[in-house]
């Protein structure tokens, strides 16, 4: 029997500490063994307990938690859960510790909201058990310019597809930073809460050379631009094969999440078939498998991030099980194995119609 994941919460209002050990001691595979008001408490109590995962807020007096998050990635790597409010600082400062390190974030729940916190154990269980690769410093950033040029590369007619879950923050900038101005379309379903995912697009803008932008209903597929998912109320699609366009579409949550993976990956089975690229990316759960599988099955390539290098092997790892996943990479590849291979769908394409 797996012993329960040993938890230190730490956060400067005592209603929030009491409120988020009694929803991880609801789940009789999690045990907090400790709280901290503030980062001098949280750094004895780490000394002292030795905890298996910590849940962090971004916001506390003295030394706020990014600050103290960067100290315990250099200083003692750990898996670290942030918890921040949903606003867009919160949501900036998020997007800045999933960079820095922290395992993944979790909003602070809104008044009359029913399951306050959302999947928060699942997560901790997840941290505990991740083989993920703890560094002593933050990801680095390329800069624009060293993909800025669209070079030799030529897009064709072809659509990219990505779905990503924990982890995927760090994932997508490694993948996306290898894509030049001129990429194929690429549609992306990263799980995060409705008010990070504008902040991220953002944040993916400037970081990399192509237009990225929070997908709107109806945005047409063109060249050069990645679309991301808003999280929360709708599912992303592709549609209209004259001219391919996103849809978000009223339905309700699929594999537990809305926006879906498998609800966009088996939209672009449909629209666009070998005319596809699909990418699995790090995350808890199954969401992806069945769709890149639909993918697959319709002609597309499909990728998976091999085990080593994803935070939390479940998506990948079920994708590559059910026989989704045509080829497993190492993310620092996947950029650049995304653009060979749709490099050789369009050279393939053009020897078919000579």
């Amino acid at each position: 029997m797996t012993a329960p994941a040993r938890v230190l919460v730490v956060d400067d209002s005592p209603t929030m500490r009491g409120l988020i050990t009694a929803v991880l001691n609801a789940d009789p595979d999690v045990t907090v063994i400790g709280q901290a008001g503030d980062a001098m408490e949280a750094r004895k109590a780490i000394k002292q307990l030795d905890p298996d995962v910590v849940t962090l807020d971004i916001e506390m007096p003295n030394m706020n938690g990014l600050e103290f998050l960067d100290k315990i990635m250099k200083l003692r790597p750990m898996p670290v859960i942030m918890v921040s409010t949903l606003t867009h600082r919160g949501a900036e400062a998020s997007l800045m510790a999933l960079e820095i390190g922290a395992f993944d974030c979790v909003g602070k729940p809104q008044p009359g909201e029913v399951r306050p916190f959302g999947d928060l154990a699942e997560k901790v269980k997840a941290a505990a058990r991740s083989q993920r690769r703890l560094r002593s410093d933050p990801p680095p950033i390329a800069p624009v310019a060293a993909h800025a040029s669209p070079s030799t590369y030529k897009p064709g007619r072809k659509i990219i597809a990505i779905g990503a879950s924990t982890g995927g923050v760090e994932a997508l900038i490694t993948v996306l930073q290898k894509f030049p101005v001129n990429c194929p379309p690429t549609v992306i379903t990263q799980h995060m809460p409705s008010t990070f995912t504008k902040s991220f697009a953002d944040r993916l803008n400037r970081l990399c050379a192509p237009v990225v932008q929070e997908a709107t209903d109806g945005a047409r597929l063109e060249i050069g631009k990645i679309y991301l998912a808003p999280g929360g109320e709708r599912h992303l699609q592709v549609a209209n094969p004259h001219a391919p366009c996103c849809r978000l579409v009223d339905r309700d949550p699929v594999n537990g999440h809305r926006p879906s993976v498998d609800v966009l990956f088996d939209s672009v089975a449909e629209l666009a078939g070998r005319n596809a690229v699909g990418a699995i990316l790090t995350g808890m759960g199954r969401d992806g498998a069945a769709g890149l599988l639909k993918m697959r099955h319709a002609g597309a390539r499909t990728i998976g991030q091999n085990e080593k290098t994803c935070v939390v092997y479940g998506m990948p790892r079920v994708a590559f099980e059910l026989g989704a996943v045509e080829h497993q990479f190492p993310l620092s590849s996947i950029g650049e194995e995304i653009l060979k291979i749709t490099a050789a769908i369009e050279k393939e394409a053009n020897n078919v119609s000579r």
